[in-house]
């Protein structure tokens, strides 16, 4: 991207006040239209398919995945993102509160792009939005995004 062009961020997170806390740390400095939320893995790929209420749903340019959700958890659907061949090249971030070595080594071996524990106040939080944001908006160059106007 290398510049400040607003990317698509899809954050799939079953807790809501962890949601209502990411959103509200973007606040300062990423515009919010540009942030979608999904609450478990099932919903996470509808979304990526544009399946039901998701089938306008823009693509992400970036994915913050819980490992803990419901119904289909961060890890398989991670598996199935990874070996979708229109799926893989969309970066993805672990955000969860898991700071077990399996899970970090399973993920990355998975193809993940990085790996954060979830900060416990809401300073730590924008603290590390911060850094997601000036990395991946400002300094990183993502693969195109046909959905990007």
């Amino acid at each position: 991207m290398g510049g400040e062009e607003a990317i698509q961020i899809l954050v799939a997170d079953d807790d809501l006040e962890d949601c209502m806390l990411l959103k509200e740390a973007w606040q300062d400095f990423l515009l919010i239209n540009n942030l979608s939320f999904v609450h478990n893995g099932e919903e996470l790929l509808d979304y990526l398919h544009k399946r039901g209420e998701y089938k306008d749903a823009p693509r992400p340019d970036l994915i913050l995945l819980d490992l803990n959700m419901p119904k289909k958890d961060g890890r398989e659907a991670l598996i199935e993102i990874k070996a979708d061949s229109a799926l893989k090249s969309i970066p993805i971030v672990v955000l969860t509160t898991s700071s077990a070595e399996e899970d970090i080594n399973k993920t990355y071996q998975r193809g993940i792009s990085g790996f954060i524990t979830k900060p416990v106040t809401f300073d730590g939080l924008v603290a590390v939005l911060r850094t997601l944001k000036k990395y991946w908006v400002e300094i990183v160059k993502l693969p195109p995004n046909g959905d990007r106007q």
